[in-house]
């Protein structure tokens, strides 16, 4: 009887246990705005290496979006937890939701339209060609024939620079000796002082902060591809939080707020369209 009895009660804390721990994971997954408020967190993924949108300083995530960031928690009345990450982790763990939207400056392309719903662009920027300012046997872009090039794996650079290797070989015959991909962009700059990499391929606005550190470390030697536009990105599922993204978006810029803050990090306004900027198919 008294087996029975502690049976049926570790039973009963057993399901306890596991409801406690479904609730629990049900407000972490967040998917909706009455969620993240009940929550008292919004929870966010970026990759803090993209100054001056988001990087790292004094050991605290700073930048262009952390302030943008800080505007949408303050509006929604809750903390703000800003995970740094490796970018290519994280259009995965949003889909598995390990945070309710990337705050990272994700290029906008056909591919990834068509699985992850990105807000309206925060940004813009230009794949541009990088040597270190001792070398001298790459003025253009057509002298990456030959050279080993480099740029950071799953960023928007890389089929950037995938692409142009297939245009040299169709129009020259001969592409570059390796494609190198890196971990992040700094390690890109790195690779260029130590030798490792003849060419990087940076985004402009990373290229503008490393030459204003090191004025004398690099030059540009052009730019390949389009410039492209960059946005966060919700999981498909969460409409409202796309939503809520946007129409605070164009609430700052409405007031005035996101005009601030464009001009305290990157010197200008962007000129950053609000419509017809997806591509087609996109969700």
């Amino acid at each position: 009887m008294i087996d029975s009895i502690r049976r049926n009660s570790l039973k009963t804390l057993a399901v306890a246990t596991v409801l406690a721990c479904m609730s629990t994971a049900a407000l972490a997954e967040g998917g909706s705005l009455a969620e993240i408020k009940a929550r008292g967190q919004l929870t966010v993924g970026t990759e803090a290496a993209y100054e001056p949108y988001e990087f790292v300083e004094n050991g605290v995530v700073v930048g262009y979006g952390r302030d943008v960031l800080d505007y949408m928690a303050a509006k929604l009345g809750v903390k703000l937890v800003q995970l740094n990450l490796p970018f290519q982790g994280l259009l995965p763990g949003l889909m598995s939701r390990r945070f309710d939207f990337v705050a990272t400056s994700v290029g906008i392309t056909e591919e990834r339209a068509k699985r992850f719903a990105f807000s309206r662009p925060i940004g813009i920027v230009r794949s541009m060609l990088v040597v270190s300012n001792t070398s001298k046997g790459v003025n253009r872009p057509e002298d990456l024939a030959g050279k080993i090039v480099g740029t950071q794996m799953g960023s928007q650079a890389q089929p950037v620079a995938q692409e142009f290797d297939r245009q040299l070989k169709e129009k020259h015959g001969k592409g570059y000796a390796e494609l190198k991909l890196l971990q992040a962009y700094p390690d890109v700059s790195v690779a260029l002082g130590n030798g490792t990499l003849d060419v990087g391929v940076l985004p402009s606005n990373v290229l503008g902060v490393q030459m204003r550190r090191q004025p004398n470390a690099f030059r540009s030697v052009g730019e390949i591809g389009s410039p492209r536009l960059l946005a966060w990105v919700a999981n498909p599922k969460d409409e409202e939080i796309r939503g809520f993204i946007n129409t605070t978006l164009e609430e700052m810029r409405a007031n005035g707020k996101l005009g601030e803050l464009q001009k305290k990090w990157f010197g200008e306004t962007l000129t950053l369209p609000t419509s017809d900027y997806l591509p087609k198919g996109a969700l």
